[in-house]
């Protein structure tokens, strides 16, 4: 049966439905799905693209184009959340939200039936290379249509809550993605899993797609939007309408971004290259230590959404953004004690406060802080070019930053200096925990 929708209901400016519990799953289940998608592919680059793709190189070039590749999904991004945020201001909520899952499930489908190097020459990198940019667009509109679709049908009082189970979806897909690889590689021969194996988790996107689209089909469009079309309030070029009267919201959303999206992909990309090659830790044990962390989110990350609700988002920010420039070194001293049990205990800590603790109100947060017309282009595009920067980059100088100083007292300092720019973004930002979305 479809979900449907009661009867629009204004009440101080803002619009509810009775059935959010069940638009929340379906936004949740479909992030989760994309996220999944997005992530096989960095598994896969750290495993076998170098030999499949790569390999008249040197296996370290190889691993670095792989993972150039892998950093080419952040830049494009951006670029999804500017297209598809801009017909999902103008054609509706869930019209883009089915269409991303499409590009996503079909892009990563590909990914799993692309012949390598040794069949199709240089058009087998060229390829997918184009296929983890049609991902990243994906990816790039996603997160702004599931967070919409979920804070337009929300109570007033627990748009932060159930907001929240929106980002639940980055967890659940780092570790649905983990421990399918390890999956696949438990069952099969290394042999095989380099020749045809490492293909299923790609392959297997197709079912969780098609999943996905069944639950989202059922969703209505969001009453806000609805009402926002009837009134007549939908702006013909809302991407040009959020920059020209939006600007400052836009920066805002941006800046409070980055510390964040920089701190996680620090945890989760240049902290497991630091601790197993340079602290000669072994590698299941950081592996191990970001799944279990990442467990923990799926409590953490709706609990900080419940607190979002109760004290405001700027609360959350302030906590998280100090966190992480008073741990920026501590995280770095208490890994170079190389003991597993506390290895594990920093990853935790350092996840689930520097990160779940910003990360939670995001999907509330962002759209708030723009008008109903141009929601979802700003939402979309502020969340997208901080990911492109911090996910893209920040590894990337982190490890530069490393190798010419010989530690990693640069990247501390780096770590702080992001969090800084964030400080500065929640001190400017306004609070929206007692906003209506439609005035």
């Amino acid at each position: 049966m479809t979900i449907t929708s009661s009867a629009p209901a204004i009440g101080g400016g803002d619009i509810t439905t009775p059935h959010i519990g069940a638009i929340a799953f379906a936004g949740t289940i479909g992030t989760i799905v994309e996220w999944y998608d997005f992530l096989i592919y960095g598994t896969a680059a750290a495993l076998v693209f170098n030999s499949q793709f790569f390999p008249n190189v040197d296996p370290r070039i190889g691993t670095l184009a792989a993972l150039g590749a892998f950093a080419v999904g952040f830049l494009a991004r951006p670029i999804g959340g500017a297209i598809f945020g801009h017909f999902g201001d103008r054609l509706g909520r869930k019209s883009m939200l089915m269409l991303t899952m499409v590009c996503m499930g079909l892009s990563t489908a590909a990914i799993g039936l692309l012949p390598n190097y040794a069949q199709i020459g240089i058009a087998a990198p060229i390829l997918l290379v184009l296929l983890r940019v049609v991902q990243g667009i994906a990816l790039g509109g996603e997160w702004g249509g599931a967070s919409l679709m979920v804070l337009e049908h929300a109570p007033a009082h627990r748009r932060g809550l159930y907001g929240s189970l929106v980002q639940v979806g980055f967890p659940i897909g780092l570790v649905s993605a983990s421990a399918m690889f390890s999956l696949v590689t438990m069952l099969l021969s290394d042999a095989d899993f380099k020749s045809w194996g490492w293909r299923i988790p790609f392959l297997l996107s197709v079912l969780l797609v098609a999943i996905g689209l069944f639950v989202r089909a059922r969703l209505p469009e969001t009453p806000v939007f609805e009402r926002m079309k009837a009134r007549g309030d939908v702006v013909p070029a809302p991407f040009f309408e959020m920059i020209l009267k939006q600007p400052y919201n836009f920066l805002i959303a941006t800046g409070l971004k980055l510390s964040e999206v920089s701190w996680v992909y620090m945890l989760t990309i240049f902290v497991v290259v630091y601790a197993t090659t340079k602290l000669g830790l072994p590698k299941s044990l950081m592996l191990n230590a970001i799944v279990l962390a990442a467990l923990l989110e799926l409590i953490t990350i709706p609990l900080f959404g419940h607190l979002a609700d109760v004290y405001g988002r700027r609360f959350l920010y302030f906590a998280g953004v100090i966190f992480t420039i008073l741990f920026a070194f501590p995280l770095f001293w208490l890994l170079d004690l190389k003991t597993p049990e506390m290895v594990i205990l920093t990853i935790v800590i350092a996840l689930n406060l520097g990160h779940g603790l910003m990360f939670a109100p995001e999907s509330a947060y962002f759209p708030e802080l723009f008008g109903p017309n141009v929601r979802y282009s700003g939402a979309s595009l502020g969340f997208q070019v901080s990911a492109a920067i911090g996910g893209g980059f920040a590894p990337i100088i982190a490890t530069a930053l490393a190798a010419y100083t010989g530690g990693t007292a640069g990247v501390s300092i780096m770590l702080i200096l992001l969090a800084l720019v964030t400080l500065t973004a929640t001190l400017f930002a306004r609070e929206t925990k007692n906003e209506a979305l439609l005035d």
